[in-house]
């Protein structure tokens, strides 16, 4: 069975965003890295990815603009036994795939106009509890 793994938000201040969910909620950071137009902050309750991305000022890629110019729920990752054939199941059901060929992970608009992506079994791995 398929499954939510992975949340991202598209936030303007990556650095106070992270305070606040790290001080308010208890989220700890997992890792930062640089990804093509934009910074991604992985944090974790334990169970799930929750990512914040903050985009360069300038960007005009589609990743950047799919779910909107301003801060907002970007999009979230859906973990897929067999990514080929899930990808299929997109094409039939006329989705728009947002990323260039042959990255992984795939994201795409789903009916009803909200971003996914499908993301092999395990990219999101749960982190060792905190001490």
């Amino acid at each position: 069975m398929s499954r939510i793994v992975h949340l991202a938000l598209k936030v303007d201040d990556l650095e106070k965003t992270t305070e606040f969910y790290e001080k308010v909620f208890g989220f700890r950071e997992v890792e930062t890295s640089k990804t093509r137009d934009h910074l991604s902050r992985h944090l974790t309750d334990g169970e799930m990815d929750f990512t914040l991305i903050k985009y360069d000022d300038g960007t005009q890629s589609a990743e950047s603009k799919a779910s909107g110019e301003g801060p907002c729920i970007h999009h979230f990752a859906i973990e897929v036994e067999d990514l080929r054939q899930s990808a299929s199941e997109l094409a039939k059901y006329g989705c728009d795939i947002i990323s260039d060929p042959g990255v992984i992970p795939i994201k795409f608009r789903a009916p009803g106009g909200t971003v996914a992506e499908l993301v092999p079994v395990g990219r999101y791995k749960k982190p060792p509890p905190a001490r």
